[in-house]
Parts: structure tokens; sequence; C-alpha cells
């Protein structure tokens, strides 16, 4: 039986970018806690396809919506197609993310506009654009959620390049805070998440390189795995985490916490 202070089930969430690495990971567990979930990929048909696999395994309701968030009509898109569907909404995952490395003469103004817009930009225009649907799904003790996906490469500076992909990230970190300023007395939090190093398009965690650098630098001496994330975002979301406001939480293995 489902402890009631963990509980999600009936919520609705919108998770960005659900279709690979940290976001499909994050829409499997809400699906299988009873939470109906949209996800989206640039590709609509790919998107639907990757909902009714998570459904069919997960036996819960996923709900498969194409959205390209580096066009600035995206994020006014994507609100408009969940209002023609949905009358509240009860969990915002900003999780849709880009990322680019190159060296500093080597950076184009097209790769750091596309970075800057998919990782800051396009989270910024989808909660304001879905807004009412938020307040609406507040309910008193247990408001309604945003959380955005971070990094730790927005908390240190890697060893590597990657200069508009860490900067959007200490944004999105910044941004979080604002907004849960701000929205915290409309019933809405809003928190972030700085996962380390996770299986995903961006990190191959198969790779010599990156095992070593998590045997060197994460004191657990393994990558996340799907139960991390799930687990945080099932906590922030219920109501054990209904008090948890304007907070970057590393989930890293204490990566962060070593340096």
């Amino acid at each position: 039986m489902t402890d009631p202070l963990f509980a999600v089930d009936g919520k609705i969430a919108l998770v960005t970018g659900g279709t690979s690495g940290v976001g499909l990971m994050i829409a499997r567990g809400l699906v299988r806690r009873g939470v109906k979930t949209y996800i989206t990929g640039r590709d609509a048909t790919i998107a639907s396809e990757f909902a009714e696999k998570i459904s069919a395994e997960e036996r819960g309701a996923c709900i498969g919506l194409g959205a390209d968030l580096s066009e600035d009509e995206g994020p006014q898109k994507l609100a408009d197609e969940l209002a023609r569907r949905e009358t509240a909404l009860h969990i915002l995952v900003n999780n849709a993310g880009a990322g680019e490395t190159a060296s500093l003469p080597d950076v184009s103004l097209e790769a750091w506009d596309m970075v800057v817009n998919v990782n800051l930009r396009a989270p910024f225009f989808l909660v304001q654009k879905l807004l009412p649907l938020l307040e609406a799904g507040a309910d008193g003790a247990d408001p309604a959620r945003i959380i955005n996906l971070g990094s730790i490469g927005g908390l240190h500076i890697p060893n590597w390049d990657a200069f508009p992909y860490g900067a959007s990230k200490a944004a999105i970190h910044h941004l979080t805070r604002a907004l849960a300023k701000r929205l915290g007395g409309k019933g809405i939090t809003v928190n972030a998440i700085a996962p380390g190093p996770f299986p995903s398009r961006l990190t191959d965690t198969g790779s010599d390189a990156v095992k070593k650098s998590v045997a060197t630098y994460v004191p657990l001496g393994r990558p996340g795995e799907p139960d991390d994330i799930e687990g945080l975002v099932v906590f922030l979301s219920s109501r054990a985490g209904a008090y948890v406001n304007g907070c970057t939480i590393p989930l890293d293995g204490g990566y962060i916490a070593a340096l």
C-alpha cells in the first residue's frame, strides 16, 4: 500500500523531453504511480510511440505530444495543446535540454542560441503560458509543482568546455529561486534538480572516459540510476515535498560535495 505522504496518484503531469534519458525515467516513474503523464518530443509520432510503450509497460496513462521548444512559439503551442486536453496541471517537469561542447574560439552564435533557448528560455515561457493550468492544479496544502532540470554543470566548472550549457544551467537554478519567490503565493512550488552523470543522449555512462570520471570523482562510485531520479521527483511531487521551495538539489552521488 502506498504511503499517503508519498502518494501522487490521480495527478496530471507534463514532462518535456520525456522520450529519452532522465525525462524518460521520470515519466515511467510517474505513470507507474498513477499520474496521467504527458511527454513531449520534437517528433510527435515518436513521442506517441514512446507514450504507448510506457502506458503498456507501466500500466498507466501516458500521452505523447510533439513540441519543438527551440522555436519561438514552441512553449505557446505546447501550452495551447495541453489546455485543449486538460483543465489543470499538477506537475510540470522542465526536462528538455540541449548541449554543445566547443572551445572558446569555436563557440558559434547559432549553437549558443540553440542551447540557451531550449535550456532557459523555453522553461520560463512554458511556465508563463501554463500558469493558469498550474494555478488550477494547486490545492491548499498540496501545491502544484514545477521541477526544473538543471545540472551539476551549472554548479561548478567542468574540465571540458561547455560554455552555453553551463551558463544556461546556472541560469535555470537562479530562475528557479526567482519563480519560487513569485509563485509560492499562488500555491505553486518551484525546485530544480541538478543531476550528475546519468545515462542520456549527452552522457554515455558506459564509455571508458565516463566510467573513469565516475570512479574518480563520485564518492558513491556509480552513475545515477532510474530509481534515483524517480525517487526525488516523487518526493518533490508528493505531500512529503510540499514545503520544499526554491531549492536546487544536487543528485550526483556526492560529486559536488567532494569538490
